[in-house]
C-alpha cells in the first residue's frame, strides 16, 4: 500500500497555497473546522453503510485534507507538523502491538484489546474509560464503555444474563412509567436502552449499524407509503392510522 511521495507533497503544497491566497482558507482556525471534520466523518459513515467505494475513497479524501489542514495550523502555531502526526501515529502503533513488534505472545484479539488498554493506563490514563470521547453519540458511547469495562473482567457471562438485565430494567420503566415520575421515566428508559446495546454487543451485532439499517428501512417504506397514498391521489394526513398501517402492511409484505 506504497503510497507515492510527491502524491502526499503535492498535497501539502496545496494546502499551502489555498492558505496563503484563499480568503476562505486564510480565516480559518481548528475551531471552525471542527464542524466540518464532524459532518465529513458522517458522510464518510453513510459512504460504509452503502458500500458504496467510489463514495468511500471521495470522503478518505475529504477527512486527509482536514489532517493536512490540521497541520498546517499546528505547523504555524509552532505546535507540531504533519510529520510529527506521522511519526506519532507511527510510534503508537509499534508500542501498542508488543505482539506483532516484540515478544509478548497472545492467543486471540481479546487479548490484544486487553494489552491495550492495560498500555494506555501506563501511558498515564488513570481510567479505563478515561480514553471515551465525551462527543461521541450515546448510542456508540454506551458500546465503547461496555467494552472497556469488559478488558479489567467486568463483564457478564452468558448472553442469558444480559437479557434478564433487560427485563428487570423493563419492569423497572413499568413502575416508573406507572409512578408518573418523569425523571425517573427518562433514567429507566436509559437503563434499557444500556442493555440492550449491552446484548447487541454479546451477539456480536454492532448495535449503531443495527439501529441505522432499521432507520433507513423505515425511511424507504414510509416514502414507499407516500408514493402509495398519492397514487390514490390522498395525502397521508388526510388518511387514518388504520389506513397508513394497511398500506404499511403492504411495502413489508412486498419487502419479504
Amino acid at each position: 500500500m506504497a503510497v507515492p511521495a510527491q502524491s502526499i507533497e503535492r498535497l501539502i503544497q496545496i494546502m499551502n497555497d489555498l492558505r496563503e491566497k484563499c480568503p476562505w482558507d486564510k480565516k480559518q482556525t481548528i475551531h471552525t473546522l471542527r464542524s466540518l471534520t464532524i459532518e465529513e466523518t458522517y458522510e464518510l459513515g453513510d459512504a460504509i453503510m452503502d458500500n458504496d467505494y467510489q463514495a468511500l475513497k471521495k470522503e478518505l479524501g475529504d477527512l486527509l485534507l482536514h489532517i493536512v489542514f490540521y497541520s498546517k495550523i499546528g505547523e504555524e502555531q509552532q505546535q507540531f507538523t504533519f510529520g510529527d502526526v506521522i511519526e506519532g501515529i507511527c510510534e503508537k502503533l509499534i508500542y501498542r502491538h508488543p505482539h506483532v513488534y516484540g515478544d509478548v505472545a497472545v492467543n486471540d484479539e481479546e487479548d490484544v484489546k486487553k494489552n491495550w488498554e492495560q498500555l494506555k493506563l501506563k501511558e498515564g490514563n488513570k481510567s479505563v474509560l478515561g480514553g471515551v470521547p465525551k462527543g461521541l453519540p450515546a448510542l456508540v458511547k454506551a458500546q465503547r464503555i461496555q467494552e472497556k469495562a469488559k478488558q479489567v473482567g467486568f463483564e457478564w457471562e452468558t448472553d442469558d444474563q444480559v437479557m434478564d438485565k433487560i427485563k428487570e430494567e423493563m419492569n423497572e420503566l413499568q413502575v416508573a412509567i406507572q409512578s408518573g415520575d418523569q425523571e425517573e421515566i427518562i433514567n429507566e428508559t436509559g437503563d434499557v436502552l444500556f442493555s440492550l446495546v449491552n446484548y447487541a454487543r454479546f451477539m456480536g451485532v454492532d448495535p449503531e449499524t443495527a439501529l441505522e439499517r432499521t432507520n433507513r428501512k423505515f425511511i424507504d417504506r414510509f416514502q414507499q407509503m407516500e408514493k402509495m397514498a398519492l397514487a390514490e391521489q390522498k395525502s397521508l394526513h388526510d388518511m387514518s392510522l388504520a389506513e397508513m398501517d394497511q398500506l404499511w402492511n403492504q411495502i413489508k409484505s412486498k419487502s419479504k
